[in-house]
């Protein structure tokens, strides 16, 4: 599809440098030296050019002056704001005053060209009837991984090689990534697509039962063993197996394992019987692997069989340039999941907030962060106000939502003085206020123990010792306030693995964006 982009960019060099790749995808580039000669080009065009391509920092009109004339004149053109490395603020209010996408410079032909072809697609909805199909097939390939980041687009690269043999391959990064939806994508891109593709949580499997659930048990072989259990390496036979945290593997099944690997065999529990299988094995962990080897928590020689081929995904906050495009998708599908009129979109202000905030939960927490709203949604576009809770942990958004689900912040001289309430998650929440309101770790080590009783109750209002079971939930509650909910290094502090903090937070039934409420 030939368009025609107007180019805005004060730099020579850099005007001639886009124009090349413009034309490089088969566009016509209209070219302006500033902001004043674009929107007047803008005018005179009206109508018949389909992208912009703008700098922010130029004399005469600024990128944000001219962001602001545009939307004056009530077009909806999308604009690609070009911004220099570590500009996020100006991004962020380029968001607000209705950019589609962003650019950091120095910015390939590739990108170029990928963001134009996405700001293209806007007007066509191809996204809804692609999110829609795939909502109900869960075949995933290389085009339904939504990216324009530079980084993840090596990954992708990276990816699609590993689809064409059947090598080992180790996926890196912190939870909710997408490393499953990438392990998906290599299935489907090899010759194993249409074949099984089979998902295992080593993290989530008591460390008893993992052997027989990847290698199967004979009748009889164990007490509770009342019939013969296939196991997940059989199930794949042919296919795929994603082994998911595999860092959390117990050490006497990381030998059966490496054997497997090795040898392509299996011995299932209560048989001497080997088996031969022929699985391909993509593995995917949260953890620096090589550390866990130095520890002893992960053996060597299983470690240099599998790492054959790693991966690692950059995590969310590492790549915002990816979030407009997912929130996009994301309440694309959504919209058609809950079976609306109409596919809503994301107002501007909506995607610049959700670009200024760090994600901790990565692409799954925005994901969930865009359903809740979707569901919740009263008009035909998302907005600020649809976002409560990113919202009131990014500064400058704070004040945009009112007071809409804000948590209770007494003073810290009232909470001192005042009596231990008798309710106990009233007193966890007062307590997280307090902390969270203290940035020195001087004050939150003196605030450590409160006059009347510790942080956390050991007994309840009748007087008897309290449930640890409570206790943990509570504590939990308190380390996600605290942390700012960065889950990784609430796992640390608590001394857990963050694929167990997860199980843990399902268990309990904690929102991990709002610990003082349970999850929907």
């Amino acid at each position: 599809m030939t368009a025609q982009v107007l180019v805005i960019d004060d730099d020579p060099v850099q005007r001639r440098l886009l124009k090349q790749a413009v034309e490089r995808y088969g566009h016509q580039p209209i070219l302006a030296e500033n902001g004043r000669v674009g929107l007047e080009l803008l005018k005179q065009h009206s109508g018949d050019i389909s992208v912009i391509v703008l700098d922010l920092m130029m004399p005469e009109m600024d990128g944000l002056s001219f962001l602001k004339a545009v939307g004056e004149l009530g077009t909806d053109v999308p604009v690609i704001v070009q911004t220099g490395q570590g500009g996020i603020d100006t991004v962020v209010q380029a968001m607000r005053a209705g950019a589609f996408d962003f650019v950091v410079k120095p910015v390939s032909p590739e990108r170029i060209g990928s963001a134009i072809a996405n700001a293209l697609k806007l007007d066509q909805r191809e996204a809804k009837a692609r999110t829609g199909k795939r909502s109900r097939n869960h075949a995933v390939n290389f085009n339904d991984i939504v990216s324009a980041s530079p980084a993840m687009l090596r990954v992708i690269e990276l990816a699609q090689r590993a689809a064409q043999s059947n090598i080992p391959v180790v996926l890196e990064g912190e939870s909710g990534v997408g490393k499953e939806m990438i392990a998906r994508a290599i299935q489907s891109g090899s010759d194993r697509s249409g074949k099984p593709f089979i998902t295992v949580n080593c993290g989530a499997i008591p460390h008893n039962l993992v052997e027989s659930i990847l290698f199967g048990h004979e009748k009889g072989a164990f007490t509770g063993a009342t019939e013969k259990h296939i196991g997940k390496f059989m199930e794949a036979d042919g296919g795929t197996l994603f082994l998911d945290e595999i860092g959390d593997l117990p050490l006497e099944v990381q030998v059966k394992l490496l054997r497997a690997v090795q040898q392509g065999e299996i011995e299932t529990v209560g048989s001497a019987r080997v088996q031969k299988v022929n699985v391909r094995l993509i593995s995917a962990t949260n953890k620096d692997l090589i550390e866990e080897v130095k520890e002893g928590r992960f053996r060597e020689d299983l470690y240099y069989r599998l790492n054959v081929f790693p991966i690692t995904i950059p995590a969310l906050r590492r790549r915002k340039e990816d979030i407009p495009y997912l929130a996009r998708v994301f309440a694309e599908r959504f919209s058609v999941e809950q079976k609306l009129p109409h596919a809503l979109s994301v107002s501007a202000g909506a995607l610049a907030l959700l670009t200024a905030y760090d994600w901790p939960g990565n692409i799954r927490q925005l994901e969930n962060a865009v359903f809740r709203s979707v569901v919740l949604a009263q008009g035909d576009e998302l907005t600020e106000a649809d976002f409560p809770q990113i919202a009131f942990q990014v500064p400058e958004f704070a004040g945009d939502v009112g007071d809409y689900d804000a948590p209770h912040r007494p003073t810290e001289r009232s909470l001192l003085v005042a009596p231990p309430p008798t309710d106990i998650r009233s007193n966890a929440a007062d307590i997280m206020s307090v902390m969270e309101a203290m940035t020195t770790e001087e004050e939150r080590s003196s605030a450590s123990v409160f006059p009347g009783g510790s942080l956390i109750a050991s007994t309840d209002n009748t007087g008897d010792v309290r449930k640890i079971s409570d206790i943990e939930e509570e504590l939990i509650r308190f380390a996600l306030r605290f942390y700012r909910g960065q889950m990784s290094q609430v796992a640390r502090k608590l001394g857990i693995g963050r694929s167990t903090l997860y199980r843990k937070l399902k268990d309990y039934g904690i929102d991990p964006d709002n610990p003082l409420r349970d999850a929907a």
